[in-house]
C-alpha cells in the first residue's frame, strides 16, 4: 500500500495554494463535487474529475491532487480491501465516496527450467548490481507527470500477440513460491513493435538489466506508470513524450524471460495494477 498524509496535515501545509480557489469577497465555494468511473476490482483503478487542484486521498492518505482540469486517476492494489473511500477536498469542504472493490480472479503460474541466479541470486557482486538497478527503476516508478494521458483510453502496446499469463497470478519458479505476477504477458516473436498505449512521458528507458533485461516506463500522468520489460530494443530516451500509438521499443527475451514476449505492467503510487483493464475504456470526458 503506498503511503501518505492525512488531509489535515496536507490542507495546514499547501492552504496558501488554494487562496486562489476561494472567490473575491471572502465568499466561499460550494463543497466540490466528484465523479467517479472505472473497473473497481483489485488491481483496477477509477478515474475522477472534481474541483481542480483538490486534493485526492484514498482511504483517509493523501495520495494525489486533481490537475487544472480536475481530472485525476486512482488505483486498487492486486491486493486490495473490499472497500474504498475516496475523498476530494478543497478550503471550502470534501465529499466522499464509497467504492466497493470486488475479488479479483488470479491463477497459478509455474514456471520451470530458470537459471538458479535469475531466481534466487547469491552472488554478491549479481546483488550489489540489483540494488543499483532497483534505485534506479524506483526513480522511475516515482515519476508524476503533469499529464492526462490516462483519459484517453488505452490500446494494447502490441499487435496480434496471444496472452500467455493473466495480471495477479501466484508464480511459482523452479518450484519455488514468489511473488504474485504483477504484468499481462504478450508472447509475440522478438522484435515486434511496441506502442505507447496512451500519451505520456518516458519516465525510464534502459536496456541490460538483470530481471527485466530493455525495460521502458511511460508515465500517463499522476504516477500512472505502464512498465515494459524483456525489451530487445529501445526506441526512446527519459525525459521525452510519447503519444498513443508512438513506437517505443521492439519486443525480446532478455533478462528472466523463457521465451519471446511482453511482460506489460501497471503501478500506481506503490499499487500494482491490471494495465488490461484499460484498454478500451475511453477517452473519459466532462
Amino acid at each position: 500500500m503506498a503511503t501518505g498524509l492525512s488531509r489535515r496535515v496536507v490542507l495546514a501545509a499547501l492552504s496558501p495554494a488554494f487562496t486562489g480557489l476561494v472567490p473575491s469577497g471572502g465568499a466561499r465555494a460550494a463543497t466540490p463535487a466528484l465523479s467517479l468511473s472505472g473497473a473497481f476490482v483489485q488491481g483496477g483503478y477509477a478515474v475522477g474529475r472534481t474541483t481542480p487542484h483538490a486534493l485526492i486521498d484514498v482511504d483517509a492518505q493523501v495520495l494525489t491532487t486533481a490537475s487544472a482540469n480536475g481530472w485525476f486517476v486512482v488505483g486498487f492494489d492486486r491486493d486490495a480491501p473490499s472497500a474504498s473511500t475516496l475523498t476530494a477536498t478543497t478550503l471550502d469542504g470534501a465529499v466522499t465516496r464509497e467504492a466497493t472493490i470486488a475479488t479479483g480472479d488470479f491463477d497459478v503460474q509455474r514456471i520451470d527450467g530458470l537459471p538458479p541466479e535469475q531466481v534466487t541470486p547469491t552472488d554478491p557482486a549479481l546483488l550489489e548490481r540489483i540494488a543499483a538497478e532497483n534505485l534506479r527503476k524506483q526513480a522511475g516508478f516515482a515519476s508524476q507527470a503533469d499529464v492526462e494521458g490516462f483519459r484517453q483510453g488505452f490500446r494494447l502496446p502490441v499487435v496480434g500477440a496471444r496472452r500467455s499469463a493473466r495480471f495477479g497470478g501466484q508464480r511459482v519458479l523452479n518450484g519455488e513460491p514468489k511473488r504474485p505476477h504483477f504484468g499481462v504477458d504478450l508472447a509475440t516473436p522478438v522484435g515486434t513493435p511496441v506502442s505507447a498505449p496512451a500519451d505520456g512521458l518516458i519516465a525510464f528507458a534502459e536496456t541490460g538489466l538483470h530481471y527485466e533485461g530493455g525495460l521502458v516506463l511511460v508515465d500517463h500522468g499522476q504516477g500512472l506508470i505502464t512498465a515494459y520489460l524483456h525489451l530487445s530494443k529501445i526506441l526512446v530516451s527519459a525525459g521525452t513524450y510519447v503519444r498513443q500509438g508512438q513506437l517505443i521499443a521492439e519486443t525480446g527475451q532478455e533478462g528472466r524471460a523463457t521465451g519471446p514476449h511482453l511482460c506489460w505492467r501497471m503501478k500506481w503510487r506503490g499499487r500494482n495494477l491490471d494495465p488490461s483493464l484499460l484498454v478500451g475504456a475511453g477517452p473519459f470526458q466532462s
